[in-house]
């Protein structure tokens, strides 16, 4: 099993999420940057990941499908600022659909249409730590509200697909 340490920091506007991968930073890249990596780990756990497009350049997105286990589909988008391999990425996350247009929350129509990410991956005696910020963009009050009352909620998600790279890693590394 990897060894793992995960942390989380409620700031307003702000969720930072901090995981030690057991695994060299380079790869850790990859998978966030490859799709056929990002579709092994990357989502809600038990959900389907279908990459639709992958451009991974300032301004190119990452276009996603998710089948969930009851088989109904979601869309997700990241729109990529910063790219700085293997430290850093930027990218604005949103719903969408499969057209790449952005739509709201369907569970909670005041969720913010876009939230900022920085993702940095320090190599540190052969581990990865990794540092997810995020907030949102753009929003509206009663949006970065709703943001701050699902930090529960996001540090729950995240910590179930940061488990599955880990996985994803362990099982790539042992090959």
């Amino acid at each position: 099993m990897t060894n793992s340490t995960e942390t989380s920091t409620a700031t307003v506007q702000h969720l930072e999420i901090t995981r030690t991968l057991n695994a060299p930073r380079e790869l850790v890249y990859k998978a966030w940057t490859e799709p056929e990596r990002l579709a092994k780990w990357w989502g809600p756990k038990g959900f389907d990941i279908h990459v639709a497009e992958l451009n991974l350049e300032p301004g190119g997105i990452f276009h996603y499908g998710m089948k969930m286990p009851d088989g109904q589909e979601l869309w997700g988008i990241f729109k990529y600022g910063e790219i700085n391999p293997p430290a850093r990425l930027t990218f604005i996350n949103s719903f969408a659909d499969a057209d790449k247009n952005i739509v709201r929350n369907p569970w909670s129509p005041t969720w913010p249409l876009e939230v900022m990410n920085i993702l940095e991956l320090e190599e540190k005696d052969g581990k990865t730590i990794l540092t997810l910020r995020g907030g949102p963009l753009n929003a509206t009050a009663e949006e970065i509200k709703t943001f701050e009352e699902g930090r529960p909620s996001m540090e729950q998600g995240f910590a179930g697909t940061f488990a599955q790279l880990e996985e994803y890693l362990e099982a790539i590394t042992k090959q």
